[in-house]
């Protein structure tokens, strides 16, 4: 029987690194966007955890520092197999999108931005239509009360107008607060244990960051000092890519000069267009900072590695110190009470973000031939049709996600 149940969870897990393989590959749209598929392919189709503990972990990554798409997939991969498991999801995770910004990296000179730009000009509104439809349901789930309907409209309001980096945890926080005013509401624990506090990870986490950054003054090393850096900011930055691309842009443009500008914007525009998380940007600075240590494709192979490990590494220890007692501090009730006020800013996070991803999109028309009805039409927006064809199909729950971005990719490449 123990046989038996190792092989079953060794298959589990198996599948589960397949199913985050899957979303790394297909996961276009920023965080909002990956957040959507994970809601669609973890939660629904394959059940390793609800709705509810999805917004809860991926409210606590939102807390920390560094990527909370990477931070949440990890830590569920952490809930199903323990830390081997979490650390394999992350390799997998992160690896098409680092191996795809290297590859930039290494053929900035014969790239063409407007062919990329062209392949992938359908799969924006997809994933706008993914983020959608993982609005929609995750209201469903999560939005029971009347107090949880107006911390959804307000959060989602208030993410709308004010988009600065300190906005989405005031939010989370505060609809944490406004909830746990109901805390008699929930039961009392009867055996609740007590608040142990495991300092290991951030210990490590801790150093890690000072003993980088000896080594780095005192070796004057290019790797060891880019791999401090980008672990520097990994370990400082909320709010996710677009708060991290202008304080690389700060440290290794203006300051250190190893990235010209227009090289920096064609990384930071190619990183929009490759699936997976918007910090794999350090794969790509990391390999053309080490140009000036003249080792050719090798050394830019090891500043895209330094780069990477530096930048997820930071999140990912910090989630592990929080996750080890978050299970146990969640006994008290009145942490059972704010969860229902941060489930509702999740849910209206979900709702900005899906605004604001479908303004930046370029205005598109879609030519109509004659209709004997009708008449001539000359054109209709294409922008709306396909984020509500996205929606649809997925409301219809035949069509797989993967299908419906290689979809936009060939469209792409067709209309290219």
């Amino acid at each position: 029987m123990r046989r038996g149940g190792r092989r079953l969870r060794r298959t589990r897990n198996f599948i589960f690194l397949k199913d985050v393989a899957a979303l790394a590959c297909t996961a276009f749209g920023g965080p909002s966007a990956h957040l959507a598929m994970m809601f669609r392919l973890l939660v629904e189709k394959r059940r390793y955890i609800t709705a509810a503990e999805l917004l809860e972990l991926q409210a606590l990554c939102a807390l920390l520092p560094g990527p909370t798409s990477t931070q949440t997939v990890t830590v569920i991969g952490y809930r199903l197999g323990g830390p081997n498991l979490a650390y394999l999801t992350l390799l997998v995770w992160v690896l098409p999108a680092t191996l795809l910004m290297t590859l930039a990296a290494l053929t900035l000179s014969r790239l063409n931005p407007a062919l990329v730009a062209a392949l992938v000009q359908f799969v924006q509104p997809v994933a706008v239509g993914f983020v959608a439809f993982s609005a929609y349901r995750i209201g469903e789930k999560v939005i029971q009360t009347k107090t949880a309907v107006g911390l959804t409209v307000a959060s989602a309001m208030l993410a709308y107008f004010f988009q600065l980096p300190w906005v989405l945890p005031v939010l989370l926080l505060a609809g944490g607060a406004v909830t746990t005013v109901r805390y008699r509401k929930h039961a009392i624990e009867t055996e609740k244990k007590p608040l142990q506090v495991e300092w290991a990870n951030f210990l490590l986490w801790l150093g890690i960051l000072v003993g980088a950054a000896l080594l780095g003054h005192y070796t004057r090393w290019l790797p060891v000092r880019l791999f401090e850096n980008f672990y520097r900011n990994g370990s400082l930055v909320f709010g996710g890519g677009q708060v991290l691309a202008p304080l690389l842009f700060a440290e290794f443009v203006e300051f250190k000069h190893y990235l010209t500008p227009p090289e920096f914007l064609s990384g930071l525009g190619m990183v929009q267009l490759v699936p997976g998380p918007n910090f794999s940007i350090a794969a790509y600075i990391g390999a053309l900072a080490m140009r000036a240590q003249g080792s050719g494709s090798t050394g830019q192979v090891l500043g895209a590695l330094v780069g990477t490990a530096g930048i997820f590494l930071p999140g990912t220890f910090l989630i592990f110190f929080v996750l080890r007692f978050w299970a146990r501090l969640r006994q008290y009730r009145v942490v059972k009470a704010s969860l229902e006020g941060i489930n509702a800013v999740s849910a209206g996070l979900v709702c900005a973000a899906t605004l604001l991803l479908y303004h930046p999109l370029p205005d598109r028309l879609l030519t109509l031939p004659w209709h004997w009805h009708l008449g001539p039409i000359a054109a209709v927006p294409l922008n709306p049709l396909l984020v509500g064809t996205t929606f649809l199909l997925l409301l219809w729950e035949r069509v797989p996600a993967v299908v419906l971005v290689a979809v936009a990719l060939g469209a792409g490449a067709l209309a290219g």
